[in-house]
């Protein structure tokens, strides 16, 4: 059944697009945070791993926030990663042990995904006329605004 709640159709399929888009940045994030998670190599290897813990564990529950809003407006979540790989805006860099590199490597990508967010909120709101998603979209950036700063912290 088509949800009811104030979009025209085409404006909920736009959302539905930018959406999934940022489903796919998400998963990005949150294989490569997990990934250093698991691969980190150095002294205080139990804070970061602990730390990279917190961080994807977090993303996890913004990637099904994202999933469930998706399904809010009437569409369908993308759940293929080789979708996402089409998708998203963000790079893959090859494997690091480095703490310096992957730190800089994540803030990177919580910096696009809060620039590409702060966009989004003003098209949802203005153009799309869906000030829910604008809201919901402004929450995230405000996360993804705060990961970067914890994982700016670390940086020399």
């Amino acid at each position: 059944m088509k949800a009811n709640i104030g979009l025209t159709e085409k404006n909920a399929q736009q959302i539905a697009a930018a959406l999934n888009k940022l489903l796919a940045d998400e998963h990005i994030l949150y294989a490569k945070t997990h990934n250093y998670h698991w691969n980190y190599v150095g002294d205080n290897f139990m804070e970061m791993h602990k730390f990279y813990e917190g961080q994807y564990e977090e993303l996890a529950e913004m990637i099904d926030e994202v999933a469930e809003r998706i399904r809010h407006i009437g569409h369908f979540a993308e759940g293929r990663l080789k979708e996402y790989l089409k998708l998203t805006d963000l790079e893959e860099p090859a494997p690091t042990p480095d703490q310096q590199k992957q730190v800089r490597n994540l803030l990177d990508d919580h910096e696009t995904v809060t620039r590409w967010l702060r966009q989004q909120v003003d098209i949802m709101q203005d153009k799309l006329k869906d000030a829910g998603t604008a809201d919901f979209l402004t929450g995230l950036m405000e996360k993804h605004e705060k990961m970067a700063w914890m994982l700016r912290s670390y940086l020399k």
